[in-house]
């Protein structure tokens, strides 16, 4: 059987006019959407709509990875050396001729190279809308450099999202390709609010609130619980660990199941062997599953108590009932994983419920500036005031 190098940068080309393709509708969409409106009001619509492909891009690269389709193109960034999975329909019938059920297969390749596109149009509107915003510098007080930190990171999305097809799924560079995904949702969401109130100041005026020193605190500890529980997520699902517990509460008729921690949390492995190349024993599995449930306890406990202090701000009681309805949500689709035998729908869903969490909770602090302590009057300053 012939391998393809891993590296071609023959279809490159294509793939760039394929990305254009796919970024054209959404662009002539903002054209039409936003006829007779000013140049602002069109980059702000374009950064909305970017944001919202870019949940779907999250979504489907979800979809990619559940369904073993990863490697459908063992090569980057085409398929066998061409831009689509028909110019290398000769090399997949060879690879399904000598594992029927392998990880090539038409159906995985067109997958792959779906979400290949989709990705590549993603970057083609980032691209536009950054020179967009560079292009309105001076036209209104908009700030050019978010969306070319944007631009910046797209970019690297891409490259592990290379480096996860040519390193054949390597868990750490998985689960850094998803976080990479979130985190280019929290920029996208940022730039939405930012270029929102820029554009529009006089009907936006201040921020609707100030978060306070303590609010903005518990906020902190919240989001940094979310990213550490998408990270767990990401490698329950990248070593698929998922059915290593496939019952609730407890887990293998124990509440403290048998865990290796040492081989589970080994970092730098390849794919179900451990740091030796030994395959990964049933209780690392274990492991990561467990650990990953017992950090959703206290997600669940940290977003309760935000969203009871968010809802008490007028303001904020939006994302505080978003931020109630998508941990039931995770919830919900988390249990139905363990107990449904991992079903395809769920799992996607989870991991929208997760990129969810990081647009809200972005949004929160994006919208709501801290305030300084310093401009907080004590009760002595006020008295001596008075």
């Amino acid at each position: 059987m012939q391998y393809p190098q891993l590296y071609d940068m023959g279809p490159t080309a294509q793939l760039m006019l394929m990305g254009l393709l796919v970024a054209g509708g959404p662009l002539v969409w903002v054209w039409r959407k936003s006829r007779g409106a000013s140049p602002g009001r069109r980059l702000q619509l374009l950064t909305a709509l970017t944001l919202f492909l870019t949940f779907d891009l999250v979504l489907f690269g979800a979809f990619t990875r559940l369904t073993d389709s990863g490697l459908g193109c063992p090569d980057w960034p085409g398929c066998y050396g061409h831009a689509s999975p028909l110019g290398a329909a000769g090399h997949i019938n060879q690879a399904v001729s000598v594992l029927p059920d392998g990880p090539v297969t038409h159906g995985k390749a067109w997958v792959e190279m779906i979400h290949r596109y989709l990705a590549t149009g993603v970057g083609v509107l980032i691209l536009a809308m950054t020179l967009w915003a560079w292009a309105l510098r001076r036209q209104l007080s908009v700030s050019p450099w978010w969306p070319t930190l944007t631009l910046f990171w797209v970019c690297l999305q891409g490259a592990f999202g290379a480096l996860t097809v040519t390193m054949k799924l390597f868990p750490a560079i998985v689960t850094l390709h998803l976080l990479g995904g979130m985190v280019l949702l929290a920029l996208l969401r940022k730039q939405a609010l930012h270029f929102g109130q820029s554009l529009h100041p006089a009907a936006t005026g201040t921020p609707p609130h100030e978060l306070q020193p303590g609010l903005y605190r518990l906020w902190l500890v919240v989001t940094g619980l979310v990213w550490l529980q998408i990270a767990l997520g990401g490698w329950v699902s990248t070593n698929y660990a998922v059915l290593a517990c496939s019952e609730f509460p407890s887990c293998q008729g124990s509440w403290w199941p048998d865990m290796n921690f040492a081989d589970g949390f080994t970092v730098w492995r390849a794919l179900g062997v451990d740091a030796l190349g030994h395959p990964l024993p049933f209780s690392a599995l274990t492991a990561i599953h467990y650990v990953h449930r017992l950090s959703a306890y206290l997600v669940f406990i940290g977003i309760g108590l935000l969203a009871w202090k968010l809802f008490q701000v007028k303001s904020l009681r939006s994302a505080a009932k978003w931020l109630v309805m998508l941990v039931l949500w995770q919830f919900a689709t988390g249990l139905s994983n363990v107990i449904l035998d991992w079903p395809l729908l769920a799992a996607v869903a989870h991991t929208g419920g997760a990129a969810g969490l990081v647009i809200v909770l972005t949004g929160v602090w994006a919208a709501s500036p801290v305030q300084e302590p310093s401009t907080v009057p004590t009760v002595s300053s006020q008295r001596l005031h008075a």
